[in-house]
């Protein structure tokens, strides 16, 4: 499956208060090289084991394989990924016929907020926030993989 989607810093938190939904999130990599990435995360009560490919040279799309495992296994697979554990909370929001997911970082990675929309369609036109702010779309800096060897709190 090819995930296509766009990130952005915000402006400010007022998406809470339009969040239809929010969960907590742990996650950590098994494996975090560019060309291809292995994610084990705990979403509340569940375990994923997700691959990712290489982004395209927009930073826009890029493969991803994810499968639901046993929570007990995930917890353990947490114990052998790189580094730091990411640990967020998102939120959910809808906007237009959209829906944004928003990250709150916490942990080494405390003062991050990044809002995510995905897209069907590399050019597909969505409405854009009044909270959301400048787009970082393709900047590796802003991916999980590279935030949890290098967190948000030791950038200069």
């Amino acid at each position: 499956m090819i995930e296509i989607e766009r990130k952005f810093l915000t402006k400010s938190a007022n998406f809470e208060s339009l969040a239809h939904s929010k969960y907590t999130i742990a996650q950590g990599y098994l494996n975090s090289d560019a060309n291809r990435t292995v994610r084990i995360r705990i979403k509340n009560d569940k375990g994923y084991i997700t691959v990712k490919g290489k982004s395209n040279d927009s930073g826009t799309s890029r493969f991803e394989w994810e499968k639901e495992i046993d929570f007990q296994e995930a917890e353990a697979l947490l114990n052998l990924c790189e580094d730091y554990i990411i640990s967020k909370t998102r939120y959910l929001i809808p906007v237009g016929s959209h829906h944004f997911e928003v990250d709150v970082f916490h942990g080494k990675n405390e003062g991050l907020v990044v809002a995510e929309v995905e897209l069907q369609e590399e050019h597909e036109a969505f409405e854009k926030p009044e909270w959301l702010g400048e787009e970082v779309t393709g900047q590796l800096k802003y991916y999980n993989s590279y935030l949890s060897n290098h967190p948000f709190t030791t950038w200069k």
